[in-house]
């Protein structure tokens, strides 16, 4: 009975890594329609779950490309698929805990990448396959999705430009539920699709299926219900950094953004490119951000956030390697179960850490910090605009009030600052 124990160990941790690519991956489809209020958090969760678990079962293309096209599956023993998933369990925790969106995918690739090279040395990775199908579609996606994001801003903008904010507002807000709802349907036909994938080399290598086997249903609902169950749990902190890091979006924006995604990522599941949605996410709602004039992009998030993703394969490959060689240094089934066992503990403790600063569906659209250096300036020197009555007449300040800042010498001025929403200066009151 070891052997059938140490397979459930196996198919279980996956369906660990696919709740945490469900927790992980949420903020693809609904951190902008949470940035903008279009949904309140939990039924956007609520939602997005539902819709993952549909996107599952409707194609099995990239789950074949997980299996047969990067690694060879002659190679693969149980002890390897295992310390692959540990490799990319790590990983998601770690980029979570920062609240990083980086991919999930490349973490579960990499991590059995290197787990593969640790086993059988290069020549049991298929690079070709690594290349074609992983590598190349990582640099190309968030290229695509940002001139796609932009170019459907742009078209949205200025199509509804003479038509006032408030409703430009409540029209979209409605268009984002459904392009949000879009999106989670992808997310479910690509991202669903790699547990499915790394299961079936499980099961391959067990024993329990022969190495041309499709995937079983119970396998394709197992994957399906994990996934869901992790979106429903909100990945809050990827969901603020995406909704409120990147760009200070509004609804056209945000539908913009989200129809950009969904249209990426469904093109790409047709093809069996396993891309990351996240990816794929961020480079629209940047996209979303050049589009529209006026707009602010944090450019310096946005960085920090590539550079997780030039690191995200080879780092979680070192930590595949790492538990593959843990695992042969104790061997047998017991390097297996310590694996198992090193895995649960770090990941205890990584949600321990997460409890000093918890970000949940409450302070999810609080915002990051200061958005340029100048959140605490806002209130301070946003005026109400003179009237023609007023010019030339000198403005005291209230009693205790503040003076504003005079003007910089090529007559701008604080009150120059584009509002949260329009392109423009904004007037009236701050508040």
């Amino acid at each position: 009975m070891t052997e059938p124990l140490l397979l459930a160990v196996v198919v279980a941790t996956a369906l660990a890594f696919d709740f945490t690519n469900g927790f992980h991956d949420t903020g693809n489809a609904m951190a902008t329609s949470i940035a903008t209020r279009a949904l309140k958090p939990k039924a956007a969760v609520i939602l997005s779950a539902s819709l993952n678990m549909a996107g599952a079962f409707l194609s099995l293309t990239v789950a074949a490309t997980i299996a047969t096209g990067i690694v060879d599956s002659g190679v693969v023993t149980l002890a390897v698929v295992l310390a692959g998933l540990a490799g990319g369990i790590v990983w998601n925790l770690i980029t979570w805990l920062f609240g990083l969106p980086s991919s999930s995918s490349h973490a579960l690739i990499g991590g059995v990448v290197g787990a593969v090279l640790a086993a059988a040395g290069t020549e049991g990775v298929l690079w070709s396959g690594l290349t074609s199908k992983v590598l190349i579609p990582a640099l190309v996606a968030p290229v695509v999705a940002i001139l796609v994001g932009t170019i459907a801003t742009w078209l949205v903008a200025r199509i509804t430009r003479d038509v006032p904010q408030d409703t430009n507002d409540k029209a979209f807000r409605w268009g984002q539920i459904g392009s949000a709802s879009l999106v989670s349907l992808a997310h479910g036909t690509n991202d669903a699709q790699k547990s499915m994938g790394i299961i079936l080399l499980a099961l391959i290598a067990g024993g329990a299926v022969p190495a041309d086997s499709g995937v079983p249903f119970w396998v394709i609902v197992s994957c399906a219900l994990a996934m869901a169950l992790g979106t429903y749990m909100g990945g809050w902190r990827v969901i603020r950094t995406l909704g409120k890091g990147l760009v200070e979006l509004e609804s056209r924006q945000g539908m913009a953004a989200e129809t950009s995604s969904a249209a990426v990522i469904l093109l790409s599941s047709h093809f069996g490119y396993s891309l990351s949605t996240t990816h794929v996410a961020t480079g629209s709602i940047l996209g979303s951000g050049v589009g529209m004039k006026g707009a602010s992009v944090r450019w310096s998030v946005a960085g920090r956030m590539f550079a997780a993703w030039l690191i995200t394969v080879p780092s979680a490959a070192i930590v595949g390697a790492v538990f593959y060689w843990i695992d042969t240094v104790i061997g047998g089934v017991a390097g297996s179960y310590t694996v198992f066992g090193l895995l649960i503990v770090i990941a205890f403790l990584i949600y321990l850490w997460s409890r000093r600063k918890p970000i949940n569906s409450k302070n999810v659209n609080d915002n990051l910090g200061p958005r340029t250096g100048l959140r605490g300036v806002h209130r301070r020197v946003r005026l109400r605009a003179p009237s023609r009555g007023d010019e030339g007449q000198a403005q005291a300040p209230e009693k205790g009030a503040e003076a504003p800042p005079p003007p910089a010498a090529g007559g701008g001025g604080p009150d120059r600052e584009r509002g949260s929403r329009g392109g423009g200066p904004r007037t009236g009151d701050y508040s």
